[in-house]
């Protein structure tokens, strides 16, 4: 029996998503994942120590490794699991905005992206990874679309609770005026965005613009993705 792999899946979440994202109109370039095994040819493998690039709690955290300036192999880690997945290359490291990640059951894990460079008029599509099983495996969803989704993504916050995650946007409108804009995404077992089916009945999308948000806390206080760019490669090709 032919087991599927992660990039397989999402293979099929971006077929799926493309369709749904065309019936109804949203202009765009192609649908892209959070770099999850988006590999056109393999990378040098570059001498450098892994970096945590997020740190959830002792246990669990995002680590950047073979890596060049921050840009490398990113990957969901959990020591007290056993979880070791890889997630891609060249997306998660460029998300610029928050993360908080808050559930206390340990369950649900959200992980955005932001695709670098510029990307037209039309704008890309930037996505974020979801899993319900504390990271054992992940589905993807895009939260925006914008010419230049690095440097947008400046303006978002994720925040991810026990039964659900908010991806505000923030938007300031005049001087030391601010709007932020809500949404509430249910998470749970068998949920799964972007496909025909939908939701389960008994779950809704909500829109919450500027009603006050949970107070959410990451376990280990941090709730931006940081990189130490001095760490540089000592093997790098030799300038001809």
């Amino acid at each position: 029996m032919k087991t599927t792999t992660l990039k397989e899946k999402m293979m099929d979440v971006i077929k799926i998503m493309g369709a749904m994202l065309f019936s109804i109109g949203v202009a765009g370039c192609v649908t892209e994942l959070p770099e999850l095994a988006q590999r056109n040819y393999p990378p040098a493998k570059f001498d450098v120590p892994p970096q945590v690039l997020y740190k959830i709690d002792d246990n669990r955290f995002i680590s950047l490794e073979n890596y060049q300036q921050c840009f490398g192999d990113t990957y969901y880690i959990d020591k007290k699991l056993g979880i070791r997945e890889e997630l891609g290359r060249g997306g998660i490291e460029r998300y610029r905005g928050r993360l908080i990640i808050d559930d206390p059951t340990g369950m649900n894990i959200v992980i955005p992206s932001a695709p670098p460079g510029s990307c037209g008029s039309r704008g890309c599509n930037a996505s974020l990874i979801y899993s319900t099983d504390g990271g054992r495996t992940f589905k993807g969803m895009v939260y925006m679309n914008h010419p230049n989704p690095e440097k947008a993504s400046e303006n978002y916050s994720i925040l991810v609770a026990k039964d659900g995650f908010y991806v505000v946007k923030t938007t300031e409108y005049g001087k030391g005026k601010i709007d932020n804009a809500v949404t509430k995404y249910p998470l749970a077992p068998g949920i799964e965005y972007g496909t025909v089916a939908g939701l389960p009945k008994e779950y809704h999308i909500e829109y919450l613009s500027n009603k006050p948000l949970p107070p959410l806390r990451t376990p280990s206080g941090q709730d931006r993705f940081t990189c130490d760019a001095s760490v540089r490669p000592s093997n790098l090709p030799k300038e001809k």
